[in-house]
């Protein structure tokens, strides 16, 4: 499968009017693992390796730019200046978590798929986590990588990757791949390392898919539907999906503290800590993390008599 490839995108229009573009792979027929990324991310972030991995067993994959990001709708919702971030002021206009959630509900219906098992990493794990407790006939398992619950003791960035994420948006391409090379080398670890040739490649797509310049702000409003949302755990303590919290044991973003309260909070949550993982997704951890997603979908799968779709 070829990431650079726009034909493979397609889209879809939200009842509350938001294009999203998304991309599938794998049989229909099969069970449909849905992935939800992160803060500011692309659909095009997502391991080539997981994706195929996940299709050679036996899954139907669905992937999709957020709101905001990519080539999805770019809002026009308040967006937050660096003082309404720094003072996590909730901005009157600014959407929050369930309306991406529902955004992913609306991606379903578009596919005609009833239920998924639902991935999501860091933003997309609270996508997830909200979309399991509010439709929770939706989901048939919950995999949280590397999220929190929006508790203000938990989860907490370091200071020096906050002071990264408040540096202004880049102006230019290469400034896009100098940021993001930047951040990539801050938050990955020698566990599971980066490939700086991935990423840059990733950089300069993610460029020219997105509003270029504009991007940041995109990001921005994002970061503001995240301050909105704020403390999550009464919420998701109503999950009752099979749910597995996977977190590293180093990561600059999402202290490990995040995962353990994610887990603490849902009946049954099962947590799995993973030595030498920072907050990124690197092809060399795309294995494992593969095989940890299916052995979690299977085990729920079988709690649940095999009701896939």
């Amino acid at each position: 499968m070829n990431f650079s490839d726009a034909t493979l995108e397609q889209f879809c229009t939200t009842p509350a009017n938001v294009r999203l573009c998304y991309r599938t792979a794998g049989d229909v027929n099969n069970p449909t693992v849905l992935l939800v990324l992160g803060l500011g991310l692309q659909l095009i972030y997502w391991p080539q390796g997981l994706i195929d991995n996940l299709v050679e067993q036996g899954y139907h994959v669905v992937w999709f730019d957020n709101r905001d990001v990519g080539q999805s709708s770019h809002l026009t919702t308040p967006t937050p200046g660096v003082l309404d971030l720094l003072l996590r002021r909730k901005l009157d206009g600014a959407y929050d978590l369930s309306d991406m959630a529902a955004d992913s509900i609306a991606l379903l219906d578009h596919l005609r798929i009833q239920q998924a098992h639902w991935v999501g990493m860091s933003m997309g794990g609270m996508i997830a986590q909200t979309a399991a407790a509010l439709y929770p006939e939706r989901c048939l398992s919950l995999t949280s990588i590397f999220s929190t619950t929006g508790a203000r003791t938990v989860g907490q960035p370091a200071f020096s990757t906050m002071w990264k994420l408040i540096q202004p948006g880049a102006k230019t391409k290469q400034q896009a791949i100098s940021k993001y090379l930047d951040m990539a080398r801050h938050i990955s670890d020698s566990g599971f390392p980066m490939d700086e040739d991935i990423a840059i490649a990733y950089a300069a797509l993610a460029w020219e898919r997105g509003a270029m310049a504009d991007e940041s702000k995109g990001t921005a409003r994002q970061v503001a539907a995240i301050i909105k949302s704020g403390n999550r755990t009464r919420l998701i303590q109503q999950v009752r999906v099979p749910t597995l919290v996977i977190h590293g044991d180093k990561d600059p973003i999402v202290h490990p503290s995040g995962g353990l309260a994610t887990a603490k909070a849902i009946i049954n949550a099962q947590h799995r800590s993973i030595k030498g993982m920072g907050h990124y997704i690197s092809e060399a951890l795309a294995p494992d993390l593969t095989q940890i997603i299916h052995q979690h979908v299977q085990s729920a799968r079988l709690s649940t008599l095999g009701n896939d779709r």
